[in-house]
């Protein structure tokens, strides 16, 4: 090369790295605006030697790309039998890039089974706040488990005041976040609490959303609390997409590729999550499963990327032609085979099936008329059917559906398929209502559960108030306590326990406690 031309290069180059300084460079001494670690820190998937920690870089969680100017940052985190971390059993250095939004995944290994750790991350001169975590019981223990599963957490329609309740609950190993972790849509002008922005589109949109929810002090807590498991549902998306269609049907399935592929990723990169690596992210693959020993093992589902679209227009109507297509599924092929193997398989005490919308049957309409959700598995009745009918096989009466999505509280028994009434009862579902979703809620009295019960005769209870579910799970029973608020349009709402219900292992039905 002559040397003028080589100096006219090292010009160029000179001049790009004086407009983009850091986009080569690594600083293990970074400078921050404000604290970094404001998103707080989580843990998942834990397993018996480990489970994944998580946190993301922001110091200014607002802006673009949170306020790091393109600076790529050294993380170091530790882990620790003490909160005070003077005995240190492992730790390490990652590095935080703007490509997935200065996130750290660290998936560790080597502990001991069935132990709790505290664990910190540390940049520059900031240091995170301190969780707790756990790892599992080892293969062939019956250690009793104690855990709290919740779902759907709108941001302008109330306030998480459930999950700072979920935080002080004095024993919890496990937490299970069943999907509509954020909401996509704007805000209408009454909001109780604004989402920044209009609906969310892009990957930049997704992470503001995301870093606006990690923002609030209560689901902080609750993540910090322990270890937890988490899936999507449809507003981590699109409302009730189906696959790659849209709200907006006008939508082109190029359009909607490029809009989950952005959902999945923002999703991605704020869950401390194990999952397998892509090819694209619109194409990110969450189903998995997670042993609590061999007392139970847990079946994340995915019931929004494989399904078909809903049947007859959407919502709820009478079942049409469409709805009764045997081809038409909830799971996908792939899925739904996956998960009729495990349930064949697996030897563990009890089976849960962590799932998104509700399963169990319900007539939305009075007297001999017949309505159902079309998004719910009631408008997928073959599909629903097809799989109550492998639990029946497979796994009768230690089989529970855990389920989210509805924002009410609902027990069902759920039959050998719902076809015919006398089929004999095969699981049990426990539906939790939502964090925040639908404002306070409403009681319900005994006149309106029992024009539901007399349509729904597999229908235990119901509840229209905001909360969680809390289960105490041992080789016996699963015991199910229905943990409520009154209130989530102000703060500082009481908790209480609505009802307790017992499923006994081996036995058909839940039966009431209190």
């Amino acid at each position: 090369m002559e040397r003028r031309l080589f100096l006219a290069d090292l010009t160029r180059y000179a001049a790009l790295c004086a407009v983009v300084p850091n986009i080569w460079r690594v600083t293990s001494r970074p400078r921050f605006a404000d604290d970094p670690f404001a998103l707080g820190v989580s843990s998942g998937d834990p397993t018996s030697t480990g489970g994944v920690l998580w946190t993301r870089l922001a110091p200014r969680p607002n802006e673009p790309d949170g306020g790091m100017e393109g600076t790529r940052a050294t993380v170091d985190w530790e882990v620790a039998h003490d909160d005070q971390f003077k005995n240190i059993v492992t730790k390490g250095r990652a590095t935080a890039g703007p490509e997935l939004a200065y996130s750290i995944h660290i998936d560790v290994d080597g502990l001991e089974a069935d132990r709790w750790y505290f664990y910190r991350f540390m940049s520059g001169q900031a240091v995170s706040p301190v969780g707790r975590f756990r790892t599992t019981p080892a293969d062939g223990a019956h250690t009793p488990l104690n855990m709290a599963f919740m779902s759907c957490q709108r941001w302008d329609q109330g306030l998480f005041t459930a999950l700072g309740h979920v935080a002080r609950e004095e024993q919890l190993d496990l937490a299970i976040h069943l999907g509509d972790y954020i909401y996509e849509g704007a805000s209408p002008s009454t909001a109780l609490r604004k989402h920044q922005g209009l609906e969310i589109r892009t990957v930049d949109d997704y992470r503001r959303r995301y870093a606006q929810y990690k923002s609030d002090p209560n689901l902080q807590a609750a993540h910090a609390r322990c270890p937890w498991l988490v899936t999507w549902d449809d507003h981590e998306v699109d409302n009730n997409y189906a696959g790659l269609v849209g709200e907006n049907v006008m939508e082109s399935t190029e359009q909607m590729q490029q809009r989950r592929a952005a959902a999945y990723q923002g999703w991605w990169e704020h869950q401390a999550v194990r999952v397998p690596r892509v090819k694209s992210w619109a194409d990110l693959n969450i189903t998995r499963t997670i042993s609590w020993g061999s007392l139970s093992r847990f079946y994340m589902l995915d019931t929004r990327q494989y399904r078909d679209d809903q049947a007859c227009g959407d919502t709820i109507k009478p079942v049409c032609a469409e709805t009764l297509d045997p081809k038409r599924t909830m799971l996908g092929d792939a899925q739904e085979q996956w998960l009729y193997n495990g349930l064949g398989s697996s030897k563990a005490h009890w089976q849960v099936i962590a799932n998104q919308v509700m399963m169990a049957q319900y007539d939305a309409a009075p007297g001999p008329d017949f309505r159902v959700s079309m998004d719910q598995w009631g408008g997928y009745p073959v599909a629903r059917d097809r799989l109550l009918g492998e639990i029946g096989k497979r796994a009768p009466n230690r089989t529970v559906v855990i389920t989210g999505d509805i924002h009410t509280n609902w027990v069902h028994d759920l039959h050998n398929g719902f076809s015919r009434p006398d089929r004999p009862v095969v699981a049990t579902e426990f539906v939790g209502t939502s964090i925040s979703s639908d404002g306070d809620g409403r009681d319900i009295d005994a006149a309106r559960l029992s024009a539901m019960q007399a349509e729904n005769p597999h229908l235990k209870w119901y509840s229209a108030r905001r909360g969680y579910v809390r289960c105490r799970i041992d080789e016996q029973a699963w015991n199910v306590d229905y943990r409520t608020v009154p209130y989530v349009t102000r703060p500082d709402a009481p908790i209480s326990t609505a009802t307790s219900w017992r499923l006994q292992h081996g036995r058909p039905g839940a039966e009431r406690t209190a």
